[in-house]
Parts: C-alpha cells; sequence; structure tokens
C-alpha cells in the first residue's frame, strides 16, 4: 500500500519565532482535515528542535533539508544522521535541485546520503527531476533515469520517498501539467524494485492546483515549497479533495 505524504520545504525561510507563529496557526486547522494524508514538515536546522518539542505526540512529522554522509567528523556546515534522530527527525530530504544546481551535489554524494539517512533510521526523500534545456530537448526521461541508476545503487526501497520536481515549475509558477506529471511519475515507478514507494510531486503546488495533482493515480502527495509557509494555504493542501 502506496502512503499518501504531503511535505513542506520550508528551505531557507523562517527563524524559531516564526516558526512558533506558523505552529499555533496550523495546530489549530488540523482538527478538521482529515487524518490522512501523513504531513512532514522538513524545516530549517535551527527550528528542528523546537519543532521537535512541539510537534511531539501530533500527527505532523519532522523532516530536515539534508544529512551527511559520515557520523562525525571535520565537515563544516554539514549535519550527520546521529544529529537529526536525536532530536526526533523522521524525514530527510535528498538531492533537491536548489542543492544539486547551488551546491554541486552530484549523483554519487546523493547516493551517499541516502544511505546515511537509512542507516540511522530516518527516511530519505529523494528529488529528482529535469531542468527546461533537459525538457526542450526531449531529454526529461532519460536524465531522471540517469539520476536514479546512481542515486539508488545498495538504496533500500522499502525506507524510501522519492519526489519528482520538474526544475523547470519550483518557485517559478509555471507547474508541469497534472497529466504529465503523472506520466513521468508512472515512469520512474517502472524503474524501481519496490512499486510501493510513494512517489510525490513537487513543483509549485499551489491550493488552486493541488486536487488535480492528487487526483492522479501515480500521484501520492506533494512536496510543496512557498505554499508551505503560510498555515491557511498549507492546511488546504493538507486538505485536499
Amino acid at each position: 500500500m502506496r502512503k499518501i505524504i504531503i511535505a513542506g520545504n520550508w528551505k531557507m525561510y523562517k527563524t524559531q519565532a516564526e516558526a512558533k507563529e506558523f505552529l499555533q496557526g496550523l495546530m489549530s486547522q488540523l482538527t478538521e482535515i482529515p487524518e490522512k494524508p501523513e504531513v512532514v514538515l522538513c524545516t530549517p536546522f535551527t527550528a528542528l528542535d523546537f519543532m521537535s518539542k512541539n510537534l511531539h505526540g501530533s500527527r505532523i512529522k519532522l523532516g530536515a533539508q539534508n544529512v551527511h554522509w559520515e557520523d562525525e567528523g571535520a565537515y563544516t556546515g554539514e549535519i550527520s544522521g546521529p544529529m537529526l534522530k536525536e532530536i526526533g527527525v523522521n524525514y530527510v530530504i535528498v538531492g533537491h535541485s536548489e542543492r544539486r544546481q547551488h551546491f554541486g551535489e552530484t549523483d554519487e554524494k546523493v547516493n551517499l546520503r541516502l544511505k546515511a539517512a537509512q542507516k540511522h533510521g530516518l527516511t530519505p526523500i529523494l528529488c529528482v527531476g529535469e531542468s527546461k534545456e533537459q525538457r526542450a530537448a526531449g531529454e526529461t526521461e532519460s536524465h531522471i533515469f540517469s539520476q536514479l541508476a546512481t542515486d539508488l545503487i545498495d538504496v533500500d526501497q522499502e525506507n524510501l520517498v522519492i519526489a519528482y520536481e520538474p526544475i523547470w515549475a519550483i518557485g517559478t509558477g509555471d507547474t508541469c501539467e497534472a497529466k504529465e506529471a503523472n506520466r513521468v511519475i508512472g515512469l520512474i515507478r517502472s524503474k524501481l524494485t519496490n512499486s510501493n514507494v510513494t512517489i510525490q510531486y513537487g513543483g509549485s503546488v499551489k491550493p488552486n492546483n493541488v486536487d488535480e495533482i492528487m487526483a492522479q493515480p501515480e500521484i501520492d502527495g506533494a512536496l510543496v515549497g512557498g505554499a508551505s509557509l503560510m498555515p491557511d494555504s498549507f492546511s488546504r493542501l493538507i486538505n485536499y479533495k
């Protein structure tokens, strides 16, 4: 059975004070929302401990935005699996397009991070997707298949979430047509050894398109950026129809 997951990626937004304000607004609305889907908030590292303490006992799971492949060491600016596990993190985003684009994340490094997350009982959310130039050149499938071939080496597909994020639709206001997203996600699923892996769509998911996206048979949730920063819009995504 595939799990439906709506995950918010706050990226580099929100201080602890802002996180507290958000949480107060969201919690007041969750009582009216069905118990499904599973809800995940992937916050900046500085908010993780605060969020963990305040989410304890709630239905919201906590996620981080990256993890290093070593348990400890001289890796300034990184964070390890044991550090995340100690404060109650459940999920971790790995290979987000912004990490690949701005920080030189390679598929080899993504693979190491995936295995490190699983080693410490964290569920990684692996992000894959194509650029505008790759799509225009007809390379969507070959690029994503290449990512998967390296990213998933020796990765346990029983403890994995994948997010298809067309790079050209992230933060641009452009959204991949729901049927096209469904097609690509179906192709991703065909390359997996476990057909029950949750595969989300990520790319300008908003209250006005979430219902159509979630109606697609291959799509098991959403990885949400901007719309996860406001309690009203995020609760609407969780409560899709």
